[in-house]
């Protein structure tokens, strides 16, 4: 097996499936110093049945595909896992399908804790056969797998997903603002959302960074506005308000310099705004 990106979750997958005991080439674009490390991604594919290729962007596996597309082969299973948008995906599987090659659209869910504690949810888009054949990988790596659909489906389901999660991100910072500036404690306001209705996953995992102002990556911030703006793209000029909104609050982050940071690092931009306005005052 090869897996093509060691960032955050491409690490923790690698480490279960080494855990495991499943043979591995690993290959990322900065050499890793680590077990089964290959310099060249042909290299590191050549021998593997099932290829996982979860990397930054569009154009990170645009060059994979460039490098690896000569020695693939019938017989081999290529996961696309990167979150990129369903024409760039569509435009993968071309690509792999002249090689002989099965293409499966694998997106997932789940940040660094999900991924080390085997909590992935995958997205797929492809043939139900396609499917069947990487099940018994995907099934040490996940709680659930979801067919959603044909090639792309996954990607686009994908990124629907990131901004749900990101405009739920928002909600809490704003309203854990709100309750700070009123002087109640962290330890009352969390107390209160997990006995209502609006509680959710977003705020059970990220009550910790919050409380502790701890913005250590788990999904960075650069990751998700990448994210968001494919979601634009994806949208095809279709109204989305709070897509757009969000979108400048994430820029505005980024300009910071916050950009590889957790994207609930963004919470710093409420409290800079209300002390800009206080010396407006």
């Amino acid at each position: 097996m090869a897996l093509l990106g060691l960032g955050i979750i491409g690490k923790a997958w690698a480490d279960n499936l080494a855990a495991d005991g499943v043979p591995l080439a690993l290959w990322n674009r900065t050499p890793k110093e680590i077990p089964n490390f290959v310099a060249d991604p042909a290299e590191a594919v050549r021998d593997a049945t099932h290829i996982f290729v979860v990397v930054s962007d569009a154009a990170a596996v645009a060059d994979v595909i460039d490098r690896i597309a000569p020695v693939l082969r019938p017989g081999q299973l290529f996961l696309q896992c990167s979150t990129i948008t369903p024409t760039a995906v569509r435009a993968t599987a071309e690509v792999v399908a002249k090689t002989g090659a099965t293409f499966l659209d694998a997106p997932f869910t789940g940040s660094k804790p999900a991924a080390e504690q085997r909590q992935t949810v995958y997205y797929i888009g492809g043939a139900e056969e396609a499917l069947e054949q990487a099940r018994p990988v995907l099934a040490r790596l996940s709680k659930t797998i979801l067919h959603v659909g044909p090639v792309g489906a996954g990607a686009a389901l994908k990124l629907a997903m990131n901004v749900n999660i990101a405009e739920v991100a928002q909600a809490l910072s704003e309203s854990l603002t709100l309750a700070r500036s009123a002087g109640i404690s962290d330890e009352v306001y969390f107390e209160a959302l997990k006995a209502n209705a609006s509680h959710s996953g977003v705020a059970g995992l990220k009550e910790p960074k919050l409380r502790a102002g701890d913005f250590s990556p788990q999904f960075s911030l650069k990751h998700m506005y990448k994210d968001l703006r494919q979601a634009r793209e994806l949208a095809e000029g279709r109204p989305l308000p709070q897509l757009d909104r969000l979108t400048a609050i994430y820029e505005a982050g980024m300009a910071r310099g916050w950009g590889e940071q957790d994207f609930t690092a963004l919470i710093g931009l409420l409290d800079a705004q209300a002390e800009s306005s206080a010396k407006g005052a």
